[in-house]
Formats: structure tokens, C-alpha cells, sequence
């Protein structure tokens, strides 16, 4: 079966002998094709990589507070984790989780989550228009990552925040001692590394539901300002930074391509907005 990362559907070569078929409906540059899809257990391409089959967790609703954290449940164990959850988790296999957000993140101060619960401030969301209780933040999502063995990929705010305070929040993660933000992980009762292999640089920061959202070209540069000074800081090679961006426009994709000086490795393309659309036509 062609992998995720197939540049072109439509050239792809297909195995003669399927055992099932679908005729999918798609759109390529806003015009309708009729693509087919073959799958054959039987025939192998090549490996997948695990890191496909990811999912998200947002300050969204419940899904979150109530959701995987719910300290009052029958089920919550003694970080107040909801076990039913986790063991579903454990069952879907997913293996990497972005976190904080999400469009939550662009208004998101990370540093509110750590520390004493009692001492953390509550803040108004402005994404979801809610309030954010802090509650949960990186040390105990990092905590909640063990008890489903996923990987944690990170989201840092290039909305109303900037590259320092992505450089921060890296160095809380990931050094082991010896600095400010680091010796305040360990206060914190973490005196291990959360190892953080992936970096999410912003979200969707060129659609302008956004908080803080930029041009292609600003986002292009400031992405790129900010995946060189993770590559320099982090304690040794990792997986680099990912790029998201909100619009399936031809120029964020090039820009996001080109303007990242090698530092940022992958791109993820959000098409809500426009399967929305899709989905509003065929319904009328």
C-alpha cells in the first residue's frame, strides 16, 4: 500500500491482484478526480514508520480535564489519570501525541502548568473561550505518556510568544541540570529528562483563525529562526522540528520547504477547512 509521504496518488503503481477496492472521490486542484485504491496484505512496499500512527491531545473540552484526567472517577489512579482511558489507548497503539494544541497552544503560557498545583494561575483561553485551571501541563502529560507508552511531540507557541520562550520550554525538557529551567524541572520532582524528540513549531500559525497568525513568509522565517536555535541547543542530534500550517496554499508549502535552512524536517498539513467545505457541498 503507498505510504503516507507518496508524493503524487495518482502515479502511484498498484498490485494487480487486490483483495479489496474503494473509488474515492477526491479533489486535486479544485477539480473532482477518481482515484482507486487497491489493498493487499500480501504486498509489501516497504516499512511503515511507527511515528504514523499518531494522534492529538488538546485543552479542548473535556478532553483533557474529564476526559484523561479526572481524579473524582472510579477509575483514576493515583495521578488521577482515568485507567479506562489509558487502557484504550494502549489498545489503539498510537504512538506519538502532539500536545498542548492545537490552536490552544497560540495563547498557551507552558511555564503556568509546572510547579505546586496551588500556585498555578487560572487563565482565560482564548481559543476555545474557556478557562484554563492549569492543572495539567508538560511534567504530568509526560507522566500520563509513560502509562500509554507514546511519544510526546511537542507544540511551542509562535503565536503571542516567540522563540525564546520555545527555547525555554526546551530547556526545561530536555537538559539534564545545571541551568535555571532544568534545576526547575528537578525541583519539580523530574530529575529525568522528558527527552522530547519532536517540536511542533506553532499551529496553523497562516490561517487567520489564529492567534498571533503570520504570512507564509513570516512563519516561514520565524519557523526557521527557531528550528536552528532548537538544533543548537538540544543535547544531541534529534528528530527535528515540524512545521503545520493550516492552508493547502502552494506558496506556504514552498516557503515552508525552502525558508527552513535544514533545520526543520517535516511539514504537516491541516485540511479541515477545506474538507469542511467538501462536506457542506455534498450535503445541500
Amino acid at each position: 500500500m503507498p505510504s503516507a509521504a507518496s508524493s503524487d496518488p495518482r502515479s502511484t503503481p498498484l498490485p494487480s491482484a487486490p483483495l479489496a477496492h474503494w473509488n474515492i472521490r477526491a479533489h486535486w486542484k479544485m477539480r473532482m478526480i477518481r482515484a482507486h485504491l487497491t489493498i493487499d496484505p500480501h504486498f509489501t512496499v516497504g516499512p511503515i514508520n511507527r511515528r504514523l500512527f499518531g494522534s492529538f491531545v488538546e485543552h479542548l473540552g473535556r478532553c483533557v480535564y474529564d476526559g484523561i484526567y479526572e481524579p473524582g472517577h472510579e477509575s483514576a489512579d493515583a495521578d488521577g489519570f482515568r485507567t479506562d482511558v489509558i487502557d484504550l489507548v494502549r489498545e489503539l497503539g498510537v504512538s506519538t501525541i502532539r500536545y498542548p494544541g492545537g490552536n490552544f497552544v497560540s495563547g498557551y503560557r507552558w511555564e503556568d502548568g509546572i510547579g505546586p498545583r496551588a500556585d498555578r494561575p487560572r487563565r482565560l483561553d482564548l481559543a476555545w473561550h474557556s478557562t484554563e485551571t492549569n492543572e495539567i501541563g508538560l511534567d504530568e502529560f509526560a507522566t500520563w505518556l509513560t502509562k500509554v507508552d507514546s511519544e510526546l511531540m511537542y507544540a511551542v507557541n509562535l503565536g503571542t510568544r516567540g522563540v525564546l520562550d520555545a527555547l525555554d520550554v526546551l530547556e526545561y525538557a530536555n537538559l539534564r541540570s545545571g541551568t535555571a529551567w532544568s534545576d526547575r524541572r528537578r525541583a519539580n520532582g523530574h530529575p529525568e529528562p522528558h527527552d522530547i524528540r519532536m517540536w511542533c513549531l506553532g499551529n496553523e500559525m497562516d490561517g487567520p483563525w489564529q492567534l498571533g497568525h503570520s504570512s507564509a513568509e513570516e512563519y516561514a522565517q520565524a519557523g526557521g529562526e527557531d528550528g536552528a536555535r532548537h538544533a543548537a541547543a538540544r543535547p544531541r542530534p534529534r528528530a527535528g522540528g515540524v512545521r503545520q500550517f493550516g492552508r493547502a496554499d502552494a506558496d506556504v508549502r514552498r516557503l515552508g520547504a525552502h525558508r527552513a535552512g535544514g533545520h526543520v524536517r517535516r511539514g504537516r498539513l491541516h485540511l479541515v477547512p477545506r474538507l469542511l467545505r467538501a462536506v457542506r457541498r455534498r450535503l445541500r
